[in-house]
This record gives C-alpha cells, sequence and structure tokens, in this order.
C-alpha cells in the first residue's frame, strides 16, 4: 500500500518531462524559423504533445509566440488535449465508480 502514493505520481513525472521536451523543441523550432534553417516537422511536435507534452506546448506557443496562427496546427493540438482530458476523465470515474 506504501508504494501506491509513488505509483500514482509517474504520470505527473511523464507529463513534467515531455512538457520540458516539447517546450525545447517548440523553442528550437522558433529559432531555425527566424534563421531559415531546418525546421522540426509538425508531425514531431504533434507526437511529443500526444506523448504528453502538450501542457509545455501551450505554454511554448505563448511564450515563443509561435505556431499560433496555423488554424490546422491548433485543431491537432486541442484534439491532443481533448483526447488526454478524456482518458484521464474515463480513468478517474471509472475508478470511482
Amino acid at each position: 500500500m506504501s508504494d501506491l502514493p509513488i505509483l500514482a505520481l509517474w504520470p505527473l513525472g511523464v507529463y513534467a518531462v515531455m512538457s520540458v521536451v516539447t517546450f525545447a523543441a517548440f523553442g528550437l523550432d522558433k529559432r531555425a524559423a527566424t534563421r531559415g534553417t531546418r525546421r522540426t516537422p509538425e508531425s514531431t511536435l504533434h507526437a511529443l504533445e500526444l506523448l504528453g507534452g502538450w501542457p509545455g506546448a501551450l505554454v511554448a506557443r505563448n511564450v515563443f509566440r509561435h505556431k499560433r496562427a496555423k488554424a490546422r496546427y491548433m485543431l491537432v493540438l486541442w484534439i491532443i488535449v481533448a483526447v488526454h482530458v478524456v482518458f484521464w476523465a474515463g480513468w478517474w470515474f471509472g475508478l470511482s465508480a
């Protein structure tokens, strides 16, 4: 029973690590965009978001003022956020049922 709190915290660790990685990827992509060098593919950024980095993406898009005007990109990002929210809501309410 003492392992339960530690096991329950692993998703937060994943979200934290992936958010930092995704934030950094946004920063590198913004730098590449301003310098005109090779960019990070949007599919890579979306993969990082899907793996738990979506909070970092939401912060990074405002900090770096990056990817905010691309409607299609933002649609996919919000779908990824919704998938995560629905998953955790289903898990939470499934546990309490």
